[in-house]
């Protein structure tokens, strides 16, 4: 059997930095290894480097009776690229002998250039880039070890519109009747619209509130996936809510109240996905004044979520 024969196999990669992330147009240096247990013929070893995205999710519908479920998918792939690193000599048939041990191939791979999505897994689909290494002996099935490799799209976070400030205002009034009240004002600002995992969005509110009830001011960070069929004729939208700070409730009526909330991104927060025809990821800051009794006055902004180091050579806009 196969596992009989090989043990321990690895892949060891040379880091390109402390969190081992590649990009587009990096060399990716390293070796693999693994022992045999006894002499083995070996007639080729290959490596593919592969990056690929997958969407697929369902929508059932009618009763019980006549239930029906329509199945929509979609598959993207990014790049598929194979080297050889041994491989039977042709003409003569002849077969690479191996004796017992462990045995070590350094092997070296460059990442194609081009503006490729961020590794993701989202709730109906995945981009994921990985390096497989491949191994064939005579009369046996190829046997195939996977390593993920956690890409990023890097972006130079010094364009001007991703370190200018965000705003917006909103305003209400509140009905009972025949009476209003006076009118619920706020503006919100952001110090800039890039953002990495882990750092910490400022955002600062000035409200009034002319009504008599009691305000509240809640802020939120929102993640919007959407998976889409090609041509985007169909799409699949999910949201999820993942961080929430709330702030004191200050009593009414009040004139100008300026405050200041720290929204801390999680550290693991995937990054945005902008530059990908069947897989989307963005992100919102929602900040909303909450009274009592009547709906949230709600201000939103869109902020981008990328890499920690700028990559000064990327073209990618948003």
């Amino acid at each position: 059997m196969f596992g009989e024969t090989f043990k321990n196999f690895n892949i060891n990669f040379t880091s390109m930095n402390e969190r081992t992330t590649f990009t587009d147009g990096d060399l990716i240096t390293g070796h693999f290894f693994f022992a045999l247990a006894e002499e083995t013929k070996i007639t080729e070893l290959t490596l593919a480097l592969l990056g690929l995205v997958n969407v697929h999710w369902t929508v059932r519908s009618g009763g019980k009776k006549r239930r029906h479920t329509r199945v929509f998918s979609a598959k993207l792939e990014l790049f598929n690229l194979k080297t050889v690193i041994l491989q039977q000599r042709s003409g003569t048939g002849g077969t690479a002998r191996f004796p017992p041990g462990t045995h070590k191939f350094p092997f070296t791979f460059q990442i194609p250039r081009g503006d490729f999505p961020s590794t993701f897994y989202g709730a109906h689909g995945k981009i994921v880039y990985s390096l497989t290494v491949s191994i064939r002996r005579p009369w046996h099935l190829s046997k195939d070890f996977v390593t993920e490799l956690n890409f990023v799209n890097r972006i130079n976070t010094n364009q001007p519109e991703l370190q200018s400030p965000l705003s917006g205002t909103n305003t209400m009034t509140l009905c009972c009747l025949w009476c209003a009240s006076g009118p619920i004002t706020m503006k919100v600002t952001s110090e800039k619209k890039a953002f990495v995992p882990g750092e910490t969005v400022r955002i600062i509110c000035v409200f009034s509130n002319g009504s008599s009830r009691t305000a509240t001011l809640k802020a939120k960070l929102q993640q919007k996936q959407i998976f889409y069929t090609h041509n985007q004729v169909n799409c699949k939208v999910v949201k999820k809510s993942l961080m929430f700070v709330t702030g004191q409730p200050v009593s009414a009526p009040i004139s100008d109240m300026h405050t200041e909330m720290m929204l801390t991104i999680p550290n693991t927060t995937p990054l945005t996905i902008s530059n990908c025809s069947i897989l989307k990821v963005d992100y919102t800051i929602e900040v909303s004044l909450s009274v009592r009794a009547s709906p949230d006055l709600q201000v939103l902004f869109p902020i981008i979520l990328c890499d920690r180091f700028v990559q000064s050579l990327s073209s990618t806009s948003y």
